[in-house]
């Protein structure tokens, strides 16, 4: 008896001990949550989505060189850099990464964020669009763009007063810098001269379920820092503004927006070698300007076609005007004075569940060519120097393919032609006023 007892005595401290010993981990790992829970990323947090794509693909340009030309010829002005390679060239043009918080539709005090990144060739281009650029013998695709990081604040005000705060895209412009959002594959030749991103602050209120408005206070277009500001005194920023009317069915929309510069703006153009559409001098010479820009684009999903057909248009004219002193040049007082102005139409056909068919057509001109980056002869010389404009064309044609879920792959063809059109062909001679050509494919996977 005894000697039964003492052997439930053993095997009931044995249990104990063996229970202890599983509980002491949970209690340690407790007291440790609870000394932590304030220092953590959750990486699960209700709300938050990461998304996102991979573009890839081949361009030819049969007006291109093989290699690096020395002068720049090898370039289609009006093409952004990544179309506008050597003859053939596989090209990267990104990886984006977007990790977003958005605001959800209850009207009350919330916050968000959003934060986009590009890799690629396309984002070497954003991040520099210099004329050293522009051949793609120079590019790297492992270039790395902050396309946007922006805090989104709602203030219970009306129906709902919104606010970004850091950086953002454009408010202007049909096309945006994800290719694959686009209609074509390439950019558009307005695109080019459209501001990218700023740094500021966007206010947006929706008044009701038709007409929304935006307002807001930057630096200036494309710029991290305050780049608007006249090189010889002051401090400047831009201010935007937009109105967009959306039809009672919701298959239409029109857009209207503007931005002033108080300062001479950087100029977006591909070639441009300059910081500003003020002057090419370097270093950057007394000036005193201010810029004008105003965009108009609307979409139509027509009823009858029921929604298979999708058209588009683009608009844009832009102004800037002041003086350049380049006295310390020994030139004198030079008036500036860069009007652009340009128009686009866009159409999309979805003939099934997996093939479309898509155009472009865009015309843009200038009264001179200093929105274009070829300021004059000379280093001196001013953006409003009296030349000749430039008038370019181009037409696009894009097939598109979905033939398997989250996988889009596209086939284009484009031509571009006009009037002193500048860096055109290769050693060989350029060619005047074109036309030249272009073909590519396109593989893209979103998530």
């Amino acid at each position: 008896m005894i000697k039964n007892i003492t052997a439930l005595l053993g095997v009931l401290a044995v249990v104990a001990s063996l229970s202890l010993a599983d509980s002491a981990p949970e209690a340690s790992a407790q007291d440790t949550k609870k000394m932590v829970q304030n220092n953590f990323v959750e990486t699960v947090q209700k709300g938050i989505k990461l998304s996102g794509y991979v573009d890839a693909g081949y361009s030819y340009n049969f007006a291109g060189t093989g290699n690096r030309y020395q002068g720049s010829r090898s370039n289609v002005n009006g093409r952004f850099g990544s179309d506008t390679s050597q003859k053939g060239d596989f090209n990267l043009y990104a990886v984006k990464i977007a990790l977003a918080k958005a605001l959800n539709s209850e009207n009350k005090a919330q916050a968000g964020f959003r934060t986009d990144i590009m890799i690629g060739e396309d984002a070497s281009y954003f991040v520099n669009r210099s004329a050293n650029q522009v051949a793609n013998t120079n590019n790297n695709s492992n270039s790395l763009f902050l396309e946007q990081a922006y805090v989104e604040i709602r203030a219970p005000v009306g129906n709902g007063w919104d606010f970004k705060v850091g950086k953002f895209v454009s408010i202007l412009g049909y096309e945006v810098m994800e290719r694959p959002a686009n209609m074509n594959t390439t950019f558009g030749l307005l695109f080019n001269v459209m501001p990218l991103y700023y740094t500021g602050v966007l206010s947006s209120y929706k008044f009701d379920d038709y007409i929304d408005g935006k307002l807001g206070v930057v630096n200036g277009s494309n710029s991290d820092n305050n780049t608007t500001t006249n090189h010889n005194a002051g401090d400047g920023v831009a201010l935007l503004a937009a109105l967009n009317i959306t039809a009672p069915d919701g298959n239409a929309n029109w857009s209207n927006n503007f931005q002033y510069s108080t300062g001479d703006d950087n100029n977006t153009s591909t070639s441009s070698s300059v910081r500003s559409l003020c002057t090419s001098a370097s270093p950057p010479v007394n000036s005193s300007a201010y810029a004008v820009i105003y965009n108009s684009w609307g979409n139509w999903a027509p009823k009858f076609a029921n929604d298979k057909l999708l058209l588009a248009f683009n608009a844009l004219l832009g102004n800037l005007s002041g003086t350049a002193d380049l006295s310390s040049l020994g030139l004198g007082v030079d008036n500036i004075n860069t009007c652009w102005y340009g128009a686009g139409a866009y159409a999309k056909y979805q003939f099934n569940g997996w093939f479309s068919l898509a155009s472009r057509g865009e015309y843009l001109g200038s009264n001179n060519a200093g929105v274009f980056g070829n300021q004059g002869s000379g280093s001196t010389a001013a953006a409003g120097a009296h030349v000749t404009g430039d008038n370019l064309w181009e037409y696009t044609l894009t097939a598109g393919f979905n033939v398997i879920d989250n996988l889009l792959i596209r086939a284009e063809y484009r031509m571009d032609w006009g009037s002193n059109i500048y860096n055109i062909g290769g050693p060989d001679g350029a060619v005047a006023g074109g036309p030249v050509y272009y073909a590519g494919a396109e593989v893209v996977y979103s998530f």
